[in-house]
């Protein structure tokens, strides 16, 4: 509870006085400096009257609708302070946000979770366009999962104005919504050449946006990328920050990336305007997870060296190590050509992908000249092309690379480099989780410094929540056949439950079962048939936000549903989802969707999005509708409705609809997917109902990757590719066509074999 009125307490200074290991040291003060206000109006009255040397003090408790704006003028001998009373006891909730302007400000010890900023940020470091902050330091602060309901609402959580100030030791996780986690701005003269420093620092959990604008940290725009900031970021720890292709996105000059570690991040540190920027002694480590990626080069006299790369899979724009083509005379929004760069003494360990001249087509015609890549190592145990060459790589010159034995010499125009890359049998130590090379101890990082981790970063007195989406986490909840039984389970389900049914028998819902956490339903072992699942509502299951759903072993008829079109086994919510979702469905048959038209299996709604969707050795028969039709974002922004969508082992017969649509629109190079996986699976009488606006028995627009072999077209409609996006990777192998359509696309940029028409 917090009380009405203003108190000073010595007991509180004295535990204000503390310096800890990231604790910021403070002059001594006089118990009168202490000021602990317990409502937005104490608050208001004491930041008023505050002098230098002041430290106004939030009282424990939770604080909702809190608008903190604090104008100050410390001094850097007597700064002000705002701080908790105690740190992870004070919580900024509901709509509330914080504003800093002045000089010599410091704010610590914040926990801002449960709602989102009511403006464009949750921690700025400006009150008013024309008040900023100078030599200001925010620290040791929590923003945790706080994120408004519309999936493409946009803010940042942080945004840094003015010079000289720092932002260090603070837990970023859960940022779920459009917008950049951390920006420095430099719309006016006052915040260039600003010298911040971004350091030690937790970057946590950013889930695929499916759209750009995922950026995790953002230092400058395009308009003013020709500008210096003069930022260091240093010393952080990135983890599955995966937003979007870039990690961090450096548009500006006279940047520094230094001692940082990126863990199961997808996408890179990309230099994707500006020049003169200092990567060094970074840590890259994907171990195998899909995109994760390193560096991306582009623009003039940029510096890469002393970097370590490990297990990173990406490729295209998402490589180890990427240098990028320009376009000629860029506009300033576009790709400046890579000039007098340099990338030296990097290790990639087990990277798929090293990419030159990336990019390159009709308009980014210009390949990078006066830059040299030397003394670096490329090792790799599993694969032997690495390096992918797209375009005149003359202007690369190559000194004193080493390559492991099998690794072939990058090619162009048939031709292997000449020099500048040797082939050797290299030795290696390991140390702790990276090897040092034993014949060139000097190449790769310092590893005397302190790496960052999830330790040494952050803060030590908040909890480092596991955000990944788990099934079969929970408890057992076991069901019989009856009516409502599912529906009952669920309203005792808590996160990672698998409700279990238990007996062969129907299990009837008159209720549609809301999906709002993680849960699997499956059928208990050794059952002799598949329990069957009917039900009355226009769906079945409805997948709201923060819901997930596992589906095994069952059979579902749509015979007693409501008598109305556009029908559903599964939907997500109408409205945006903030939360990504996953659907699986394993073993399952899903029968006699007809009662009426448009009658679909999934059933998808704007601005939600599946981190993946997965069907595996399941039978779709009698389906008047679609099966996936993920085509619901069509405003060709570059944004689409799911990641991952993988179907193997599977039959569809008697679809009136599309058997699977994945759409994603515009030319936009920024996000992974869509990414398709289609294995073994038949197609037999799908896609001829007059309702069918696809007029395809599968439909891909704008997919980034498909994988599509060992599948059988009968009596079907087309398979529809419609390829726009970079430079989309589609493999077609092994595919039968009886009595179909053809396969139609705008663009023959795709990889076949086997194709076969009867």
């Amino acid at each position: 509870m917090m009380y009405k009125f203003l108190y000073i307490t010595i007991g509180l200074f004295a535990i204000a006085s503390c310096v800890g290991s990231q604790q910021i040291s403070s002059p001594s003060k006089t118990q009168s400096n202490n000021i602990i206000v317990n409502n937005i109006s104490e608050f208001n009255a004491a930041t008023a009257a505050m002098s230098p040397g002041d430290n106004i003090i939030l009282a424990n408790g939770v604080w909702t609708d809190a608008e903190l704006v604090l104008q100050g003028q410390g001094t850097t001998d007597n700064p002000i302070t705002l701080r908790a009373e105690e740190k992870g006891q004070v919580f900024l909730e509901g709509e509330s946000n914080l504003r800093i302007s002045g000089q010599h400000i410091i704010v610590e010890g914040l926990v801002f979770r449960n709602g989102h900023t009511p403006t464009g940020s949750v921690i700025s470091y400006r009150t008013s366009k024309t008040s900023l902050c100078n030599n200001c330091r925010v620290t040791e602060c929590v923003i945790d999962d706080y994120n408004p309901s519309e999936r493409f609402e946009s803010d940042y959580w942080v945004d840094i104005y003015g010079k000289n100030n720092r932002f260090d030791h603070n837990y970023l996780v859960g940022k779920r919504n459009r917008g950049v986690t951390l920006a420095v701005r430099l719309q006016t003269e006052e915040s260039r050449e600003n010298y911040h420093r971004i350091d030690h620092n937790y970057f946590g959990y950013r889930p695929t946006l499916g759209s750009n604008g995922g950026e995790t940290l953002r230092v400058g725009t395009s308009h003013h990328s020709l500008t210096n900031s003069n930022t260091t970021v240093e010393d952080n720890y990135f983890e599955t920050c995966s937003g979007e292709l870039e990690i961090i996105s450096s548009k500006s000059c006279q940047n520094t990336f230094r001692n940082n570690t990126f863990y199961e991040c997808q996408g890179t540190l990309t230099m994707r305007h500006g020049n003169e920027t200092v990567v060094d002694n970074n840590y890259f480590f994907g171990n195998r997870k899909p995109n994760t990626g390193g560096i991306r080069i582009i623009n003039e006299s940029q510096t890469v060296t002393n970097n370590y790369c490990q297990g990173l899979t990406g490729s295209r724009f998402k490589g180890a190590l990427v240098i990028m083509n320009g376009v000629p005379n860029s506009p300033i929004n576009r790709y400046f050509p890579v000039i007098n760069s340099k990338a030296s003494n990097n290790m990639l360990i087990d990277c798929d992908h090293v990419q030159l001249c990336a990019g390159s087509d009709a308009e980014r015609s210009a390949p990078p000249t006066n830059t040299q890549m030397t003394s670096n190592i490329f090792y790799n145990t599993q694969k032997d092309d690495v390096f992918t060459v797209y375009d005149d790589i003359s202007g690369i010159s190559f000194e004193d690379n080493i390559l492991s034995e099998n690794i072939t010499k990058p090619m162009y125009d048939g031709q292997a480099v000449k020099s500048g890359f040797t082939n050797k049998k290299l030795k290696f130590v390991d140390k702790g989780d990276i090897k040092i090379c034993t014949d060139y101890p000097k190449i790769g990082p310092n590893i005397e410094q302190e790496r960052p981790n999830k330790n040494n970063t952050g803060v030590s007195w908040y909890p480092k929540k596991d955000y990944q989406i788990t099934f079969n986490s929970g408890k057992v909840i076991e069901v019989l056949p009856g009516d409502n039984t599912i529906w009952k389970a669920m309203k005792m389900a808590q996160k990672g439950d698998i409700i279990r049914l238990m007996k062969t028998g129907q299990y009837h819902q008159s209720k549609s079962v809301d999906i709002n956490h993680t849960v699997t339903i499956e059928s208990a072992n050794g059952l002799a048939d598949k329990p069957e699942l009917t039900f009355e509502r226009s769906s079945l299951f409805n997948i709201e936000n923060g819901g997930s759903l596992r589906l095994k072993g069952i059979r579902v008829s749509g015979s007693e549903s409501d008598d109305y079109s556009g029908n559903a086994v599964i939907r997500t919510s109408r409205y945006s989802m903030i939360d990504n979702y996953k659907l699986i469905v394993e073993d399952s048959d899903f029968i006699d969707l007809d009662v009426n038209h448009s009658f679909n299996f999934l059933k998808v709604f704007k601005n939600t999005f599946a981190d993946s969707v997965r069907l595996s050795n399941c039978n779709f028969e009698n389906i008047s509708g679609h099966v996936l039709n993920l085509d619901k974002e069509i405003d060709n922004t570059g944004i689409y409705n799911a990641e991952n969508v993988v179907v193997e082992n599977c039959t569809f017969r008697d679809i009136g609809g599309t058997a699977i649509m994945l759409h994603r629109g515009g030319k936009d190079e920024s996000t992974f997917g869509p990414i398709l996986e289609l294995h073994n699976s038949t197609f037999d009488n799908v896609g001829y109902d007059k309702r069918n606006k696809h007029e395809a028995a599968l439909s891909f627009h704008g997919v980034q990757y498909a994988d599509i072999r060992n599948i059988d077209v009968t009596d079907s409609r087309k398979i529809n590719l419609h390829l726009i996006v970079g430079e989309p990777v589609i493999k077609l192998n092994d595919i039968n066509f009886t009595n179909s359509e053809k396969l139609e696309s705008n663009d023959d940029a795709y990889q076949s074999s086997n194709l076969n028409y009867k």
